[in-house]
């Protein structure tokens, strides 16, 4: 198969991994090697600074053992197969590099003849990068859940950032979705790879030798391919940062891209609204010191899809309000709508110097329209607002931004938990 024909079949497959991010390494160019990584980060997206960066982004293979019902690779499909060498990998990746087309690379793999095999595949492919051809740029690599753990460890020194995919937020929907996969298997990874970064830490910096996966790892789940609610998705979340620390859970509206009867219909339109608030409510998570029990709650375990988490929360919680900013802690600050890590640095910097008034909020980076409702300064609060929460959701959630949000939601709060049977799931659950 010529390698046109291979790029054209594997990139397409690759298109549903969103677990691709650069950020938190920096490898400079040597004498006689090639590539740079900078801290901002290389992938199809926009860095802190707002520049756009890339990576060339592939899978291996897509001819896979596995017959998992939600995957367009699924060994059952009849799909074209392609398969590329690590030689192959190895030199697009300096082509695309050379032309500048790319600033690193993003390499997954379907699961061809069992994990280790493919694993070593993945192994080849980066030492001929690194060790062969000087590549010094960015490159993330999925772990393959079941390799040996000296195969994992292999693949962590040569990656700068490494993702072992959940797929599906619970081990329940895995065993029925994914029956060839073992939830054991994708932990594990998680594991080791904490678990080595953590010796290496506490090395001499003299005996630390080669950086073990120095970008940290991530994972990836898809959203609305099986019926758990937002609640369980976020706490699940939650227990990987505190037990993997992971960098980033990224959350992947599901396609569907199988006729399945149990999975959504293949005319369901992807949740991408759900999936915008998942990734906020992630936000809340990792730097606004926010629980997942405070963000949603048993009784309410689904997202107001028109309003985003912290506003929400803000306004089920309106007796803590209003925060003075004048006296507030840091940690109070954060959880005003409109105020964010770094206008509350900045009020906490401004109040020790003179006392603030309501004027003094705009220019410390406050957004005034969503912080109004919610505070005060020096006892003084805005005049003329309602203080009534139902009167603030609307105030908050202008009728244009309404009809824009509908555009993009679809599907509705009570919709979330019947994407498809949900007594069907159950009962193929139960067999």
């Amino acid at each position: 198969m010529e390698r046109e024909r291979k790029i054209e079949i594997l990139a397409e497959s690759a298109k549903y991994d969103v677990s691709c991010s650069s950020s938190g390494v920096e490898n400079n160019t040597r004498q006689g090697t090639v590539g740079s990584t900078a801290v901002s980060g290389i992938c199809h997206s926009f860095t802190p600074d707002g520049r756009c960066v890339s990576l060339l982004k592939l899978l291996f293979t897509n001819a896979c053992i596995f017959d998992c019902h939600y995957c367009i690779n699924r060994k059952s499909n009849a799909i074209p197969r392609a398969t590329f060498t690590p030689q192959e990998v190895a030199d697009l990746t300096m082509d695309f590099y050379m032309r500048n087309y790319i600033e690193g690379l993003f390499l997954s793999s379907a699961i061809i003849k069992n994990p280790d095999y493919t694993c070593e595949l993945l192994i080849k492919t980066l030492k001929i990068l690194r060790e062969e051809k000087g590549f010094r740029g960015y490159i993330h690599v999925k772990a393959i859940p079941g390799a040996d753990e000296k195969l994992i460890e292999a693949l962590g020194f040569l990656a700068d950032r490494m993702s072992v995919n959940v797929e599906l937020p619970s081990r329940e929907s895995l065993k029925l979705l994914a029956p060839d996969k073992d939830p054991f298997d994708l932990y594990k990874p998680m594991k080791q790879i904490t678990t080595v970064k953590k010796e290496q830490e506490f090395l001499p910096a003299v005996r630390r030798g080669p950086s073990f996966v120095p970008a940290g790892q991530s994972t990836q789940m898809i959203i609305g391919a099986s019926p758990e609610s937002d609640r369980s998705i976020v706490k699940i979340s939650e227990n990987l940062y505190q037990k993997y620390q992971l960098k980033r859970v990224y959350y992947s509206a599901y396609i569907p891209v199988n006729q399945d009867n149990l999975l959504p219909a293949v005319t369901t339109e992807p949740p991408l609204l759900r999936e915008h608030r998942l990734y906020q409510a992630d936000w809340l998570l990792r730097f606004y010191k926010f629980t997942a029990d405070e963000i949603l709650s048993e009784d309410k375990p689904n997202f107001n899809l028109y309003l985003d988490p912290k506003a929400n929360w803000a306004v089920q919680n309106y007796q803590r309000f209003p925060v003075d900013v004048q006296t507030a802690s840091y940690e109070q600050l954060l959880r005003v709508p409109g105020i964010g890590p770094k206008s509350a640095q900045n009020i906490v910097k401004a109040r020790k110097y003179y006392r603030l008034h309501l004027t003094d909020l705009k220019k410390l980076g406050i957004v005034i329209k969503r912080a109004q409702y919610f505070i005060a300064c020096n006892h003084e609060t805005p005049a003329g607002l309602i203080k009534d929460p139902e009167w603030i959701i609307t105030s908050l959630i202008s009728s244009k931004q309404y009809e824009v949000l509908k555009k993009h939601n679809t599907q509705s709060t009570s919709e979330q938990l019947s994407l498809f049977d949900v007594e069907r799931f159950e009962h193929a659950k139960s067999r």
